[in-house]
């Protein structure tokens, strides 16, 4: 026998050996805990949504899920030890739109690529924002809004929920579809920014629905529309900006679960099946929404599409905007 025919053989045989192993990892996955790595500190969106979700994702697994909070650098600190750690299946990651699409425009450095190094599970919640305005502000609706910008640009100042954020894209991408120019004002997160709209600091804001909803409902807000296509069952009388003012306008923030590249397919959907499952519960969709965000079970598939999709869009308002983070 050649060295060739006997280095073949000997693969082979280690094959035959492996493949049973690995096979059968695959049918019993999972044996032991998950850790889901949430990009965001204890007490955001995320985190109280994964742990809304976790009981039941652990009940049909059969196996804990363990949260791990590593906040930083937009997601990305998260995220790299997602993209670092084995293809397995026993660790997963929760991302948001700006770590997942939008900063590989806002960073010139990265330490993951999204398309390279993940694999897209499910998109769990997305998260419409509310164009808010102070209540002592004369404007009422968003066309009278829009015409006053244009004839004073740069007199109305906006506040968001910090440079880079979905809530900074959302207002730009405000400002190129309605080609106008208003004053950003950055703040550490949506509740700030909301509380300075609210104190009339600033008379324009971009928020999130749990920072905004009930001093809308009481009044305290002016609401001039939401930022999802479509108008939102808990602001059924706020048009979306689309139906107000700018047709096809879309911007809505959202989070997504992703493993490892390489994770196999077969750990791809019990995870899938396990977290939409829980999604469609009627009573933690009814929390979710109370929450502010809006359940999306998905498809891995369909999950990757719309992250292509979301990449490509808001490179280009990035670019427009000549928003950088470093």
């Amino acid at each position: 026998m050649t060295r060739v025919n006997r280095r073949s053989a000997a693969l082979a045989m280690l094959a035959s050996v492996l493949w049973p192993n690995i096979t059968q990892a695959q049918t019993n996955y999972p044996n032991k805990p998950i850790r889901v790595i949430v990009t965001f500190p204890p007490g955001g969106s995320s985190d109280a949504m994964i742990r809304l979700l976790s009981p039941k994702v652990s009940e049909a697994l059969g196996q804990p899920i363990i949260i791990d909070n590593k906040p930083g650098a937009g997601g990305n600190i998260g995220l790299a030890q997602v993209a670092k750690s084995p293809a397995d299946g026993y660790t997963l990651g929760v991302g948001a739109a700006g770590a997942l699409t939008a900063n590989a425009n806002l960073y010139s450095d990265m330490p993951y690529e999204t398309f390279r190094d993940f694999q897209a599970i499910t998109m769990l919640a997305a998260i419409p924002f509310v164009i808010v305005g102070a209540p002592s502000l004369k404007i009422k609706n968003l066309k009278d809004l829009i015409t006053h910008a244009k004839r004073e640009p740069n007199t109305l100042s906006i506040a968001h929920g910090g440079n880079g954020t979905a809530m900074h894209l959302t207002t730009a991408l405000f400002e190129q579809m309605a080609e106008i120019k208003l004053v950003n004002v950055p703040y550490r997160g949506s509740g700030p920014a909301a509380l300075a709209v609210l104190s009339s600091q600033v008379p324009l804001g971009v928020v999130d629905l749990a920072a905004s909803l009930p001093n809308i409902k009481a009044g305290k807000l002016i609401a001039f529309a939401v930022t999802s296509p479509q108008r939102l069952s808990m602001l059924p009388e706020v048009p979306s900006v689309s139906e107000a003012a700018l047709p096809g306008y879309d911007s809505t923030g959202w989070f997504g679960l992703v493993a490892p590249a390489g994770t196999p397919n077969e750990i791809i959907v019990k995870l899938n099946t396990a977290f939409n499952s829980a999604l469609n519960e009627e009573n933690i969709q009814k929390t979710m929404r109370g929450m502010g965000m809006e359940p999306t079970p998905s498809s891995a598939a369909a999950f990757d599409e719309y992250m292509h999709s979301e990449t490509k869009k808001w490179g280009q308002v990035i670019r427009e905007a000549n928003i950088k983070l470093d």
